[in-house]
């Protein structure tokens, strides 16, 4: 019996569907391992290549990692408003390469920006006390402590605390959307105005800029990766424009 109830996942393209099924199923995870004593974003999430949490396929799992609901609810939301639109212009294989590649290149930026600001801090610290944060470092961070010394502290944050999430792959599909659709009116809900998908993206683009610049280390966001993606998007879609008569 039909009671005029509409699936929104009915007719939604299988890329975008299984991503979408796959972000729920890690953090369904998460919460299982967590009440088993494992933490699963140490395994999965991705670290600074010092730690000894540090594993290759880090690079991808990262990406499917999320640190609660809220953070999985946007980024899902996100991709189930502008991925299926792409998805169905691309296509799910052109759509997953994208996804992955802006995904994994977010993860790349986030790692050298991150060895960029250790080298700065560097300086600022004893050149034994930088062996100590990366013999004892994780060690202190698992038991909840870390360093008095600010720099010594975040020197270890920045080598043992994991970068987990879609948002550099999500901003990738916010990129594009914003480079095939440029002229379309976004409606948004903070603040509540109407803007052209350019404009959406350039502003949000120039915000992440200014905050990873900033550099405030209590915000727990990793705004060079979402940079990250929108960057790697950027030169797969002049690519593609350019080695490709069909884009």
């Amino acid at each position: 019996m039909n009671f005029g109830v509409s699936n929104p996942f009915a007719n939604l393209p299988i890329v975008t569907k299984n991503l979408l099924i796959v972000n729920a199923i890690m953090l369904l995870a998460t919460f299982a391992c967590s009440s088993a004593g494992i933490n699963l974003a140490q395994v999965l999430g991705l670290h600074h290549w010092s730690s000894d949490l540090f594993r290759p396929h880090q690079i991808i799992t990262y990406m499917f990692m999320h640190g609660g609901i809220a953070h999985l609810f946007f980024n899902m939301f996100a991709l189930y408003m502008f991925g299926k639109i792409l998805e169905g212009i691309w296509g799910p294989k052109r759509f997953l390469i994208y996804y992955m590649i802006t995904g994994i290149g977010a993860g790349l930026i986030q790692l050298l920006v991150t060895e960029l600001r250790i080298q700065s801090l560097i300086n600022d610290i004893d050149p034994m006390m930088y062996q100590q944060i990366l013999d004892e470092g994780l060690s202190i961070r698992q038991m909840g402590k870390n360093y008095i010394d600010s720099s010594s502290a975040e020197i270890n944050n920045l080598i043992n605390i994991s970068t987990v999430g879609a948002s550099g792959a999500v901003f990738g599909i916010l990129l594009a959307f914003g480079m095939l659709f440029p002229n379309t009116q976004l409606q948004l809900i903070i603040p509540p105005v109407a803007l052209k998908a350019k404009y959406f993206v350039l502003i949000y683009g120039a915000i992440e800029l200014y905050q990873g610049v900033a550099n405030n280390p209590n915000d727990n966001i990793a705004h060079f990766a979402h940079l990250g993606g929108m960057l790697f998007g950027f030169i797969l879609i002049k690519f593609w424009k350019t080695n490709t008569t069909n884009f």
